[in-house]
C-alpha cells in the first residue's frame, strides 16, 4: 500500500492478466485518511484505451471508494508484455458534505493556490495462467499409476485387461495375417487355373466357328455347350474380383 496524506492507493500499479481481443479489468481501492472530505480524478497518458469509473469522486472521511480501470480489448500484444501506459491520481480536500457534481477541473489547479496531491501509478502486463499439463488420475509424478504392474511383476487393476488384450491380440495378429496370405494365394491359384480354360475354351470357340463357316451347317450341340461354360467361367471370375 502506498502512503499519502490524503488518499492510500492499494494496489500501487494497475496489473492486466493480458488476453488478446477481449476486455480486462482491474481495481483500485482509494482510502481516506482524514476527517476531511477527499475529492480525486484519475487521469492516464491513453484515454482511448482505457475506460475509468468513476473517474472523479469524492471520499468519506475514513472511508474507501472503488475504481474500476477496463483496458478495450486489444489485436496485438506488445513485445513482452511491456506497457508504458501511466495513470494519475490526484487528490484535494474538499468541503464537508461535498458531492460528485460539486467537482470541478478548477478544485485540482496548482496555479490557483489548491493543495494537490498526485500519485502515479504504472500499468503491468501480466500473462495469462497455463492449463496443467494432464496427468492420470491417482498417479503422481515419477511414480507409476495406480491400477499398473506391482513391484513383484503381477498385474491388477484396470490394467489387467488391457495387458491380456494386447498380449492376445500380439499373438493372435501372425496368425492372422499367415491366413490372410493363404487365402490370397488360393484365390490367385484359381483365378490363373480359370483364365487358363478360358483362354482354351475361346480357342476351341473359334475353331468350331471357323468349321462352321466352312461346313455352313447347323450350331452342333458341342458348340452350344462350349458357350454355356465360357458364360458360367466368367461369372466366376466377376465374382472373385
Amino acid at each position: 500500500m502506498s502512503t499519502a496524506e490524503l488518499l492510500s492507493i492499494e494496489p500501487h500499479e494497475l496489473k492486466f492478466v493480458f488476453e488478446l481481443k477481449k476486455q480486462i479489468s482491474s481495481s483500485l481501492q482509494l482510502s481516506n485518511n482524514t476527517d476531511s472530505y477527499v475529492a480525486f480524478k484519475v487521469k492516464t497518458t491513453n484515454p482511448k484505451k482505457y475506460c475509468v469509473r468513476p473517474n472523479t469522486g469524492i471520499v468519506l472521511p475514513r472511508s474507501t471508494c472503488d475504481v474500476i480501470v477496463t483496458m478495450q480489448a486489444q489485436k496485438e500484444a506488445p513485445p513482452d508484455l511491456v506497457c508504458k501506459d501511466k495513470f494519475l491520481l490526484q487528490s484535494v480536500k474538499t468541503h464537508d458534505g461535498a458531492a460528485a457534481k460539486d467537482i470541478s477541473a478548477e478544485m485540482f489547479n496548482k496555479a490557483l493556490g489548491h493543495v494537490v496531491e498526485e500519485s502515479k501509478l504504472r500499468v503491468v502486463y501480466v500473462a495469462p495462467p497455463q492449463p496443467p499439463s494432464p496427468v492420470a488420475e491417482g498417479s503422481e509424478e515419477g511414480s507409476p499409476p495406480r491400477d499398473s504392474v506391482s513391484e513383484n511383476g503381477n498385474v491388477h487393476g484396470a490394467d489387467s485387461a488391457t495387458v491380456a488384450r494386447a498380449f492376445t491380440e500380439r499373438h493372435e495378429a501372425p496368425e492372422k495375417s499367415a491366413e490372410a496370405k493363404a487365402l490370397i494365394s488360393r484365390l490367385t491359384d484359381e483365378k490363373n487355373n480359370a483364365i487358363q480354360q478360358s483362354n482354351k475354351l475361346r480357342q476351341e470357340l473359334d475353331l468350331l466357328r471357323r468349321e462352321s463357316n466352312k461346313n455352313r451347317g447347323g450350331v452342333s450341340i458341342i458348340f452350344v455347350i462350349l458357350i454355356g461354360l465360357l458364360g458360367i467361367i466368367m461369372g466366376y471370375l466377376m465374382k472373385k474380383t
